[in-house]
This record gives structure tokens, sequence and C-alpha cells, in this order.
């Protein structure tokens, strides 16, 4: 199994990390005129997913943090698996992250003139031609990384031919797939990149912002470079797996740039998680095969599903910076992904009374048709926020397992003859059970303590157990979505077989029923963030009503990163 790091970069300490150094060193230098301008150009094919999220906080914060700019690009050049569903949850999520790119919106379509003439240039030049062969004979004469290719046969053809040929191509006159616009660099290179790259392929598939204007698209390495350099980018910050090709990306953009300017690629590794899997290819398949809710289902890793969870901005960028930025790809603890949420929520998480698994529990003493009203803090880590009151009654509701008849040594809640106090309220003692002819137990019976209410004089004596608790007159009926992991093995991708076999049959439990405090209920919000006493934090979901609130479990109160640190 793939070794798990969990990189902690110098911006922990203040420092800057290895990227933010180089830029640094290139304001320095004076490079582009002491200019910065990075880029965030995502493909329109899919939904951005948490490891966009770091690309994204690297290219908006580095130009943010040194007085720089920053472009949102869509590299929209293969219309056959693009769509405007996609480009409007890319912009909604980046804005969700804090990020704004003003009028800095491009598109790599918009230099589709410039680059079919910067093709012509090339061919005109004899550093292109067009190749008639299939995608299978190219693959095979492009030869291994330790043996040379072979030159295609149509890699001399002459400059006319090659003219006519893709000017042919862009007017419709050829099938897609039989023919190809390819640079003549150098088919023995050991970087198998130069070795004659195709730059543009035949698409008759209408494209969403140019409708039918080209049948010719441009390759993404042959466009990625050049959008850099026509937008005047600076730095082309990306991942490690581009690397390879940078040398390519230089090459193309030497073609056009001079020493006054010339756009610069550094890399970076990806964020690679526990429990899930980033390839957009998976992640489309999860979606269209109906394993997930959509692409916003909380337990996908897409932005769009974590912030309906109950994930925040800010533990999100909390988690980028722990993890960092470096030259090796690392595969890190959703533990400390969790870890970050459940520090964010702790603060701004409004407490409130819920009872997942209920049973009911009569105080028998406790006088028929009385409520009083008990004040809980709204959040005890930010004491302005206030307290609320919640309505105690004869009969209440408290969670199952906090009962049992014949406890072990060490169970510390409620039992036969033994006394817990309810938060905020009294200490009772329990009396008794009332069982079913199954032999369930459908109600509790205890006796309560009047001179030991919370908060009064006298009510100091101390009890073990604290059991959280709701009202039954006044409880509200509640749907929970309990999610865990999306998959039941710590790195499916690395595992042999189809992944779909490694999805977790319990990420999803919907809890119907569910008993929460009045006050807890009223005026939601999708998005607002709630911690249930003892349980763990729940977010409003957007299918909730006022008829039925819906809630989402964002995550449980166990930290189990935070045990870990404290071991080590």
């Amino acid at each position: 199994m793939e070794e798990k790091i969990t990189e902690i970069s110098n911006e922990n300490t203040g420092g800057l990390n290895f990227v933010e150094q180089e830029i640094v060193n290139d304001l320095a230098a004076g490079k582009n005129g002491g200019r910065l301008n990075t880029r965030f150009p995502p493909e329109p094919n899919g939904y951005l997913h948490i490891g966009h999220a770091k690309a994204i906080i690297m290219d908006f914060g580095a130009a943010e943090k040194f007085g720089g700019t920053c472009n949102l690009r869509f590299d929209d050049t293969n219309p056959q698996k693009e769509d405007t569903e996609y480009v409007d949850s890319i912009m909604r999520d980046i804005k969700w992250l804090g990020y704004d790119w003003e009028n800095r919106l491009y598109y790599a379509s918009d230099y589709f003139p410039k680059l079919y003439d910067f093709a012509i240039r090339l061919i005109k030049e004899g550093k292109a031609y067009v190749d008639e062969q299939t995608s299978e004979q190219i693959a095979q004469q492009k030869g291994t990384p330790t043996e040379p290719g072979t030159n295609s046969p149509y890699r001399d053809r002459p400059i006319e031919e090659n003219l006519d040929l893709f000017e042919r191509m862009n007017k419709g006159e050829f099938e897609e797939g039989s023919m190809v616009l390819r640079a003549k660099i150098d088919m023995a290179n050991s970087n198998m990149h130069f070795r004659d790259p195709i730059i543009y392929r035949i698409i008759k598939t209408p494209h969403w912002r140019t409708g039918d204007t080209w049948k010719v698209y441009p390759m993404y390495d042959f466009a990625h470079g050049q959008s850099d350099f026509f937008e005047g980018v600076t730095h082309s910050i990306c991942t490690l797996e581009f690397v390879p090709h940078r040398p390519l990306y230089e090459y193309f953009v030497n073609e056009l740039a001079d020493d006054s300017y010339c756009p610069r690629q550094i890399e970076f590794n990806r964020l690679n998680l526990t429990y899930t899997v980033m390839s957009k290819r998976k992640l489309l398949q999860l979606v269209k095969e109906g394993l997930v809710n959509g692409w916003d289902d909380p337990r996908m890793p897409t932005l769009c599903g974590l912030r309906r969870r109950g994930y925040t901005p800010e533990a999100i960028k909390d988690f980028v910076n722990r993890i960092g930025y470096t030259k090796y790809e690392a595969l890190n603890h959703i533990e400390l992904l969790e870890h970050s949420v459940r520090e964010d929520l702790n603060k701004r998480a409004t407490r409130v009374s819920a009872v997942v698994n209920p049973v009911k529990l009569i105080l028998t003493n406790y006088p028929e048709g009385k409520t009083e009203m008990v004040e809980i803090e709204n959040n005890p880590e930010n004491p302005s926020e206030g307290k609320h009151e919640m309505p105690f009654t004869r009969e209440l509701w408290i969670e199952r397992e906090d009962f049992m008849e014949n406890p072990p040594k060490k169970f510390f809640r409620l039992s036969p003859d033994k006394e817990v106090r309810l938060k905020g309220a009294y200490i009772i003692k329990c009396t008794g059970v009332k069982k079913n002819d199954k032999g369930e137990i459908e109600e509790i019976y205890a006796e309560y303590d009047p001179e030991t209410r919370s908060g009064l004089p006298g009510s100091d004596r101390k009890v073990k157990g604290t059991l959280h608790w709701v009202s039954v007159p006044t409880a509200v009926d509640i749907e929970v979505r309990d999610y865990d992991r999306l998959f039941s093995v710590e790195n499916p991708g690395a595992e042999e077989g189809d992944f779909r076999d490694l999805l977790n049959p319990d990420s999803l439990v919907v809890r119907e029923g569910v008993k929460l405090e009045p006050w807890g209920a009223h005026n939601l919000k999708p998005g607002d963030h709630f911690q249930f006493t003892r349980l763990g934090y729940y977010t409003v979901d957007p299918d909730s009503t006022k008829e039925k609130p819906v809630f989402n479990k964002t995550i449980g109160l166990k930290d189990t990163w935070a045990k870990e640190m404290k071991k080590s």
C-alpha cells in the first residue's frame, strides 16, 4: 500500500512554501517587469473537487499575498465533454471559497483564431504536418521511453499540401479521426512528449461558445501555454504530472515569447486523500450510474458535495495549509481534514439538543402539565452568542443507548437505581422500566430531585453522568442523513479490480423521527451549522422544509487526529 504522508508546510510557522519562494525570487529579480499574474485554468468537463481547491488556494492566494492578479480561464478545447453546467458550478465553487477573478474571466476558445494562425505559421516554417495514420499507428510509432520512435510516412509532406489539408480539415471535409496535425520536433527525444505531438484534431461537435465555426480543435498541450502567453500570465502553477510536459510547454511558448516576457511553469504535488477517489472519470461514473445522488452528494469529494455536507471554506483552507505544497506525492489522512472541519465548526456551530434513537423517559414525581424553561448556551466557545431557552416537562426523550438494565462497571449513564444529571436541568434516579411483548423497553421511569436544578443555589451535587434530552410535547420530528466515508478501504485508487466494489455500503443511513428541541427547528436556512449535543455536527440540507426539516451529519465529535497528535 502507498505510504501515507501528511506534510506540514512552513505556512504554519509563518514561512513561505517553495512555490511562493520562487515567486518572491522572480519578483525580486524584476522578471516580467515585476508583474505577478497567476491563473486557475479548469476544463469545464466536471465539477471541482477538494484537489482543485488546493490549486485554487495557491493560484488566487499567491496573487493576493504578493499584490498580483489571478485569472479564471476555462480551457474549453473539447466540446464533446464540456457543458455550461460545469462552467456555472466552477464559478460558484470558487466564489464559495472566497475568491474573485473580478474582470479577468477568459476562455481558451477566445484564442482559437490566434492558435489556428500559430498552427498555420508552424506549418509554413516546416514545423508541423498533417498525419493520416490511425491513433493506434501513431501510438505504436512513438516508441518507448528506452527506444526511439519512427517517423510517420507523412512527416515530409510538402508545406503547401499540409496547408491545404489543414484548411480543409477545418472546413469539415474529413471525418473525425481521419487526420491530425502534428508538430514536427524529434522522434528520438528521450521525452516522449516531444515525439511529434498531436496539436490539432477534428471534432465536429458544435462548441458551446463558438458553435460550428471550428471543425479542428487544439490539444491541451498546444492551447495551454499559448493561452497563458496571450493573457500575460507570469506563473503557470500546476501539479506534478505536468513536469514532463513542461519542456513542451516552453518549446511552444518560446516560439511566441521574447526576453521581455515568458510564462514560467511551476509544479506542486496533488491532493490525494484516504477513503476517496479524485479521478474525474471515476466521479462521473459514480454520478452517471446512480451510485451517489449527484455531484453534490455529501459523500463526494466535490466542493459542492462538501459544502452540502457542511464543510466550510475556512476548514478547507486550514487543511490545505496544514498539508502544504511539496515536490513529492503523498496520501493525506482524511482524519486531518476532519480535524480542520471539527475545529472550525466548534467555533461557529450553535448547540442544540436532538435525540436520534429515542426512548421515552417519564419523571413520575414531576407535576403533570408543568413546563419549565431551562437555559442552554448557544456556543460555549463564544459566550457573546448568548443562550436560548429549552422546555422541560414530565415526559422527555433520551437516547436509547443512554440506558442499560445491566450495565458494565464503567457505564456512567442511566441504569436502575443510578443517578445522572439531565443537561441544564435536574439530577434524576431511575426507578423502573416498561417493556412490550417482545421484551423491548418502551418507557423508562425515574424521579427527579427538585433541589438540583442547574444554576440554582445548592445545585452543585455531583454525579458522573450527564444526558441530553428533548421534551416530548414540544419535540420536532426531523430527518437526519448520517454520512460516512464513501469507500470502505483506505486507498481505493491503489486497489486492484473494480473500484465500485470498494464502496462503503453504510456510507448513508437515513434516520426518520429524530427528535429536535423546538428552538433548533425555527427559521432554518440551508447551510446553517449546529452541534447536536453529545452527537456531532449537523448542517441543514437544501431539501429541508418547514414541514420536514432535514439535517446532514457533517462530522462526529470524536477527533482521532487530535488523539494521534497527542500520542506523538
